[in-house]
């Protein structure tokens, strides 16, 4: 996993470190010089123009100028202070400008007129925040970034992602292992998924999933399916108040619940599951809220809850109080407005500080959807997901996850893990799907097929980030 780091980490992180500072920028320039000369294909010729500031993110400009100039570009250094409102014509611009600690609005300079030169920005775009991704209109937009040591969350937020452009982690011998913050990729789910021992029957990963309600069946047949096709080896399927022949068809074994007090049924069946998924579909009756309450609590295995379960739950203060009774751990699921329920308010612009914050406050992980996914445990670790993209804002997308979570779990994995995980796996797995036109039925296949992809899954690996 690649390590996410806010501004006060990074200047802490430059502080301990015993290079000297003069040494780290020569470093820093020289990768950025590196990387544009990539860019640029070569010097012969070339026209650099380096926009640099007065701080050290601008120190780090002008090495990557020297360095580009001895190499035979021609090079002119402009004063970011002082730069006029168009560029001279180049063939490459390098924003040093404003690094991390960079706050109020920036209006970065224009091209010159009928040109487009590609950017690349050093550490982090100006003008764009490093903890949120918040920008005002005049910010930079890169082409590349060339960041150091760690990726900073606001090319991860808001923003970032359009205003960043690619974004490489360069290496100037700083030491970030003490992150607390991840990137999720692609070798983290090929080595984090534990492989089924040739002993395993069905049982090994079972999960249950109480979801739905009268005339409510979709979700629950979604939630199912996820839990199914990302590797639960039996889904028992319990829907409140449904007739037998009203439970839908699917391959998990489906179990008509009383409307009235179905904790019980649950709980007598979570003897042989590992792993609860509860919300979906639940609808808000005060018999629900009852019923869910005094499951949540007594579960004795790790719980997911989701969609109307969130909302039935109340704010994080209910939540703690029935988390301070269990003994496994409890994974919520919301997006922004059940956020807002949950918390008394929205996420806001620190999307990575809200969802710590409400994790600690309800004593769950918290897996707060959104165009760059967070996960975050109490005690404050936390998982940035980034492969989701707009195929998966249609309905039902949620449900699938939420069984995904589950079956996660009940592999083994730790409850952060296997929601961060599942989230990576999830976006990545709707990218095999329809550009347009993705509906929720069409994703349990497809995390099938990805994580099929992955080739030979990794060591039986129970633990998660921060604690190997």
């Amino acid at each position: 996993m690649i390590p996410v780091v806010q501004v006060a980490e990074m200047r802490a992180i430059d502080a301990a470190s015993e290079v000297p500072t003069e040494e780290l920028i020569r470093r820093a320039g020289a990768q950025v010089g590196r990387q544009a000369l990539r860019l640029l294909g070569g010097t012969y010729g070339r026209r650099v123009v380096v926009v640099a500031g007065k701080g050290h993110n601008g120190d780090d400009g002008r090495v990557a100028a020297a360095w580009l100039a001895a190499r035979g570009a021609k090079v002119a250094v402009l004063d970011a202070a002082r730069a006029p409102e168009h560029l001279p014509a180049c063939d490459l611009v390098v924003d040093a400008a404003y690094g991390t600690g960079f706050s109020g609005e920036y209006r970065a300079p224009l091209p010159a007129p009928g040109t487009s030169p590609p950017v690349v920005a050093v550490d982090i775009p100006s003008g764009l925040a490093g903890d949120t991704g918040q920008a005002g209109e005049g910010a930079v937009r890169a082409n590349l970034t060339v960041t150091f040591a760690a990726l900073k969350p606001g090319l991860l937020l808001g923003q970032g992602p359009e205003r960043a452009g690619r974004v490489s982690v360069a290496d100037i011998g700083l030491d970030a292992s003490g992150a607390r913050a991840h990137l999720v990729e692609d070798v983290d789910v090929a080595q984090g998924l534990p492989t089924r021992p040739r002993e395993a029957h069905k049982w090994s990963s079972a999960v249950y999933v109480a979801a739905g309600s009268p005339g409510m069946h979709g979700s629950a047949r979604l939630c199912a399916a996820g839990a199914m096709r990302a590797g639960a080896g039996m889904v028992r399927l319990g829907v409140p108040g449904a007739a037998p022949s009203e439970l839908p068809p699917t391959e998990a074994v489906g179990s008509p619940l009383p409307l009235e007090g179905w904790d019980v049924p649950v709980l007598e069946a979570l003897a042989r599951c590992r792993a609860l998924v509860v919300g979906p579909g639940l609808g808000r009756s005060e018999a629900a809220r009852s019923a869910l309450e005094r499951l949540v609590a007594a579960a004795p295995v790790p719980t997911v809850v989701d969609a109307d379960g969130l909302a039935l739950l109340g704010r994080a203060a209910d939540v703690r109080r029935l988390s301070s009774l269990r003994r496994a751990p409890l994974v919520l699921t919301p997006h922004d407005g059940e956020f807002a329920r949950l918390a008394g308010g929205p996420p806001g612009e620190d999307r990575l500080g809200a969802a710590r914050r409400l994790a600690a406050e309800a004593g769950a992980v918290v897996l707060l959807k959104g165009p760059t996914t967070l996960v975050a445990e109490p005690g404050g670790r936390a998982l940035f997901v980034t492969s989701g993209s707009a195929r998966l804002a249609t309905a039902g997308t949620g449900d699938v996850l939420a069984g995904m979570v589950g079956a996660f779990l009940a592999q083994g994995l730790d409850a952060e893990w296997a929601a961060g995980l599942a989230a990576h796996v999830h976006g990545a797995a709707a990218r095999l799907g329809f550009r347009r036109g993705l509906v929720a039925s069409d994703l349990p296949g497809l995390v099938a097929r990805w994580t099929s992809r992955l080739g030979a899954p990794g060591r039986r690996r129970r633990r998660g980030p921060g604690r190997r």
